[in-house]
């Protein structure tokens, strides 16, 4: 089902329709690069999409239009969230004139909640982690009659996380002609953050499907605090974190990951990485202080998350076996991706300044 809706969704079609719909940037940093010693590297920045600073409505977006289009009658979108994910639920179900209930984890910080409420959604706190937030999600959904719109897939529930999967294949496709020639791709590596591993699944299965043995390299970088995919690859089935989804990576800070994600990560994913919280803060800085003739970008915990792994796998001496495994060399082009800019202004400010 899940490849099915995959390879039928045309989701930047439909975005293209949208008023607020513009294609995000995709920037090279040239002076990095050179520091870095490798060829080019490149980053798709969607700190500016739909006004939101975050990815996550590209998904939202075409799952809510897909609901509304087969059954309008539905009021309220309801959600669990970290904070951009039910942002995305929030402004999206506005667009459609419906209502939005979203419920936060016990960690979820005050700017956030009320970002989310800026969106005109009720913001119910839950008093657990993530994964009690998605239980709580669906329980109230099936009391009260809401449609959840949840981006983790589990045993029954699995169109709706599908249908955000293919939200998410806009920005994947945006790179076409840019990053690709002749059906080859001009990168040699891609890192991808995950948390319930939605948008990471959603990259590996554009790229395995649209280079299918030619794809580039891929890594998925998690924190060492919510590390749901590594574990999962570990015991061979859907499991917890061993930490305390406690990571300044607040995006990333899931439980068990999504089953659609996983099946599809296992088919294309070439290493799997935990990093500490202090390599996101210096990707944080390194790319808002740029060097040189290098763009600023702002790039919050989560979105700096991909590259924050490849700064581990170059200082950390456990991780040189892996680079040479992803043949990284002077050569090398990487393709990271921004995933979110200051969706908490305050934790930004601390983490990207130092101050």
């Amino acid at each position: 089902m899940t490849t099915r809706l995959l390879k039928s969704s045309d989701s930047l079609a439909y975005h293209r329709t949208l008023d607020y719909y513009s294609e995000s940037p995709l920037h090279q940093l040239t002076t990095l690069a050179n520091w870095l010693e490798v060829n080019k590297i490149f980053i798709k920045d969607e700190s500016a999409r739909f006004g939101l600073k975050s990815f996550k409505a590209l998904g939202a977006s075409y799952a809510i239009h897909q609901l509304v289009s087969t059954q309008p009658k539905i009021q309220t979108f309801c959600t669990a969230t970290d904070g951009n994910h039910g942002k995305a639920v929030a402004f999206s179900a506005r667009m459609h004139q419906k209502q939005a209930v979203i419920i936060v984890p016990k960690q979820t910080s005050e700017l956030r909640i009320k970002s989310i409420e800026e969106e005109k959604a009720l913001v119910i706190r839950y008093d657990g982690d993530y994964d009690g937030a998605c239980r709580e999600a669906e329980q109230l959904s099936d009391e009260n009659g809401w449609q959840l719109v949840q981006d983790v897939a589990w045993n029954r529930y699995k169109k709706i996380p599908a249908l955000i999967m293919a939200g998410y294949l806009t920005l994947f496709k945006e790179l076409e002609g840019m990053l690709n020639t002749h059906g080859r791709p001009l990168i040699d590596v891609i890192f991808l953050q995950a948390g319930v591993g939605s948008f990471a699944a959603s990259g590996v299965w554009y790229y395995v499907n649209r280079y299918m043995s030619r794809k580039p390299k891929i890594v998925i970088v998690e924190p060492l605090q919510a590390d749901g995919i590594q574990e999962s690859f570990k015991q061979h089935k859907l499991s917890a974190p061993k930490g305390d989804q406690s990571s300044i990576m607040a995006g990333l800070n899931c439980g068990i990951p999504s089953s659609i994600a996983l099946a599809i990560l296992q088919s294309g994913v070439d290493a799997i990485i935990r990093i500490d919280d202090d390599y996101a803060r210096e990707a944080m800085q390194m790319l808002y202080f740029p060097l040189e003739e290098d763009i600023s970008i702002i790039a919050g915990e989560s979105g700096a998350a991909g590259l924050a792994g490849y700064l581990a796998i170059l200082k950390e001496d456990k991780f040189k076996p892996l680079k040479k495994q992803l043949n990284i060399t002077k050569d090398s082009r990487l393709l990271f991706f921004n995933t979110e800019g200051d969706t908490d202004p305050e934790s930004f400010h601390k983490n990207a300044t130092g101050l």
